[in-house]
């Protein structure tokens, strides 16, 4: 039994951070976001998404028109321009583990020297 995920506007909204669901939010019509705040209140229902959502359906209430933006389109945290290159165990560094007692620069004493 589907339960209504593969009909919603956004594909994987589920699974889109808050930051991409902003963006991506402003490409649909007030009926969309609409199905989007029913969806969203019967299930995972966070404050920060449904504030998110009403914010937008006001404005399209207001008179702003949904963006040319695709729905489907890359997401900003799937594009290809992350700084870095990619850390693998032949890349990685070596794991650092804090010495058992004092610091790096100041050792502790064994127990049999003190005086």
């Amino acid at each position: 039994m589907a339960d209504g995920r593969s009909a919603l506007p956004l594909p994987d909204y589920d699974h889109l951070p808050i930051g991409g669901l902003e963006s991506r939010v402003r490409s649909l019509s007030a009926e969309e976001v609409e199905e989007l705040i029913a969806y969203e209140r019967t299930h995972a229902d966070r404050l920060p998404v449904t504030e998110l959502l009403t914010a937008r359906l006001e404005q399209l209430h207001a008179g702003a028109e949904p963006t040319g933006g695709d729905p489907t389109a890359l997401r900003p945290e799937q594009g290809q321009g992350h700084a870095g290159s990619p850390v693998s165990p032949a890349t990685a560094g070596e794991p650092l583990s804090p010495p058992p007692h004092g610091t790096p620069d100041q050792r502790g004493k064994p127990k049999g020297d003190r005086m």
